[in-house]
């Protein structure tokens, strides 16, 4: 395990205070239970586990019986004493007796204007925003992901060995959710995903939250929203405007838009699916972010749809000019008509102003969205960071053009409309005695930006040098276009890897990405590939990102260094495998890690990175007991 000192825990974090608060718990983990002895103790009983933790020595711990039940068990004064001597699962939400749990509002609850609206699946970030800034009285908005069983058996991924001891959880919450395959459960796929608004309030003797139900502000925003523009269309699909016969399956006219160059460089000018800047629907939709000003940034990731698995999605390869490479048989994308080249955004929602149209900031990039942290200070450029949740996703920043006035200036949203988006470069360590940390540079993605892809053979050097070769053979995938590295077709990914690189890679190598694509909205819609074309850095999955409140060093959860079919991590800068037979050889999952910019304001384009300590299990080199980080 790393030998970390109380020193460098507190130098990380950047604030001894915060530092303090968070030392028993994640303190003890890293460095053992007698590193942080003068830390204070945690304000809350910490809820006692199956396993040992040093904490359990420290101070009493709350034993659940279930919720809200439970004893509370003295300090065990040696590791033996920690250990249960039998435990019970408990299927329900445990928190410490100084916490409270309570449901809100749930999946398929009919809390909006309309009776046949329901509150979408799968929750995933929730932000709420104040009305007058009263903390008891808000509009909550909160992310449907993704379908998954017991929805419906025919949800993707469901397992084919369980659905005959487990019922469909659809007909039982929805009255008359579509059983059978078809267009009317495909729409309810996508109409469970998205976003719900919901107007919340303390208003009870108990003073716990509850949804406002006859609020007309509460309503849904989904995959389908604007379905009825469709109807405009020249094709095959002017047809497709509902999926079944009750009024939340009727298309509405609640499309969204876009700003920035892919609005009016390839929505409007190329005009694919034949109506312009109108998107129906938003859908995929992870984590995200809630801006000063009152509105939400949420997060649209697995967008990427193909027969089987993943075919709740839309077609992620585009062409030169930005537009899908076809329609894909076997996905949702063709079942309704959605291009897939709207969909992959940070979608800004305002959750108290109905007439704000909800938008697509395409200058952020289209790629799997997974969060969206910002700086936003008067006088100042905003800045944003984001992460692309891939295996050998990107790390992002983007730029305004504006300055911010009053951070909490709904004007504020226009910063999105202008500006620069730089994919991060990391430089691996320079200096052998300090393996975690480097350099690094912000690369504008720009059609006059020079293209220097990392060369496999690089990326994978660590795993090559350790085990003599690498999975998927370090691979980067690069924008196929007819006539580069023997290719014929274009539009999608082509593999480069160390099988390939010495013929394919150079093609790719002292051009710009003009050479790629004819807008700079073009770039932007792909820019996962056109960052693997600059050189930017693939890396292991980068899932939460925050800025700190003070130091605005920028910490980044990322969740497991696999290589994948979507490329492969840059093995110099993350571990991606285990590199020795060794029980204790370092393991693969994840780290936190963080940025420092070498600017006062954020907007510079070189920075140094630390990585401050590295996922997998506590007796592994580098191990801080943990695995998989996702939020922060």
């Amino acid at each position: 395990m790393s030998k970390l000192s109380r020193r460098q825990f507190l130098i990380f974090f950047g604030s001894s205070a915060a530092a303090t608060a968070l030392a028993p718990s994640v303190g003890s983990s890293l460095f053992g239970s007698n590193a942080i002895a003068a830390s204070e103790p945690l304000t809350f009983t910490p809820v006692r586990l199956p396993h040992p933790l040093p904490i359990y020595e420290q101070q009493k711990s709350f034993l659940a019986i279930g919720g809200g039940q439970g004893s509370i068990l003295a300090e065990a004064n040696t590791p033996a004493k920690m250990n249960l001597a039998s435990y019970t699962p408990l299927d329900d939400v445990i928190v410490p007796p100084e916490f409270e749990r309570y449901i809100i509002v749930s999946w398929g609850d009919r809390v909006f204007p309309n009776p046949d609206d329901y509150f979408g699946y799968n929750c995933d970030y929730t932000g709420f925003v104040p009305v007058g800034g009263n903390v008891t009285d808000g509009y909550l908005w909160v992310n449907h992901e993704y379908n998954s069983f017991p929805i419906s058996r025919f949800a993707p991924e469901t397992p084919a060995d369980i659905t005959a001891e487990f019922p469909e959880s659809g007909p039982i919450v929805i009255p008359g959710f579509p059983t059978e395959r078809g267009r009317e459960l495909f729409g309810e796929f996508m109409y469970n995903m998205g976003g719900s608004i919901v107007r919340i309030a303390r208003r009870n003797r108990n003073a716990r939250f509850a949804v406002v139900k006859d609020d007309p502000l509460n309503r849904r925003l989904h995959g389908l929203s604007g379905l009825a523009i469709n109807a405009e269309r020249g094709d095959a699909y002017q047809s497709v405007t509902s999926w079944g016969s009750k009024s939340h399956q009727q298309g509405d006219s609640n499309y969204l838009i876009a700003t920035g160059p892919a609005a009016t460089e390839v929505f409007e000018a190329v005009n694919s699916d034949g109506l312009g800047n109108r998107i129906i629907g938003t859908a995929y939709n992870c984590s995200g972010g809630t801006m000063p000003w009152g509105t939400i940034l949420s997060a649209e990731e697995n967008f990427q749809g193909s027969p089987g698995a993943f075919f709740v999605g839309v077609n992620e390869a585009v062409k030169p000019d930005g537009t899908q490479a076809g329609y894909v048989d076997g996905i949702l994308g063709t079942e309704f008509g959605l291009v897939g080249e709207k969909y992959g955004w940070m979608v800004e929602v305002s959750l108290a102003n109905p007439d704000f149209r909800p938008r697509k900031h395409t200058y952020l990039g289209r790629y799997r969205h997974e969060n969206i942290a910002v700086r936003v200070q008067a006088g100042k450029r905003l800045v944003a960071y984001l992460g692309d949740d891939r295996r050998g996703g990107h790390t992002w920043k983007y730029v305004s053009s504006g300055r911010v006035t009053t951070p909490t200036d709904p004007a504020n949203s226009a910063l999105f409309e202008d500006g620069t988006l730089y994919v991060a470069r990391y430089n691996p360590p320079a200096d052998p005695t300090r393996p975690n940390e480097g350099t690094g540079e912000w690369i504008p993605l720009l059609l006059n930006s020079a293209t220097n892809p990392i060369p496999p053979s690089v990326l994978a050097s660590t795993e090559l040098a350790a085990l003599g070769s690498a999975q998927q053979n370090g691979r980067l995938n690069l924008p196929r276009r007819n006539g580069i590295a023997g290719q014929t077709v274009d539009g999608g990914a082509l593999n480069v890897n160390t099988t390939n690189e010495a013929t394919a890679l150079p093609d790719y190598q002292g051009k710009k990405l003009s050479d790629f694509y004819t807008s700079q909205g073009a770039v932007l819609v792909d820019a996962f590939l056109a960052a693997n074309l600059v050189g930017g850095t693939p890396t292991a999955r980068p899932e939460d990102i925050e800025v700190h409140p003070k130091t605005k060093e920028v910490f980044i959860a990322y969740t497991d260094g696999a290589p994948g079919s979507d490329g492969y991590p840059d093995s110099r800068v993350f571990v991606v495998a285990k590199y020795s037979t060794a029980a204790n050889a370092a393991q693969q999952s994840g780290g936190l890690y963080k940025i420092i910019e070498d600017s006062k304001d954020g907007t510079g384009t070189t920075f140094r990175w630390q990585r401050f300590v590295q996922g997998g299990e506590a007796g592994a080199q580098d191990g801080g007991g943990f695995g998989n980080l996702d939020n922060l």
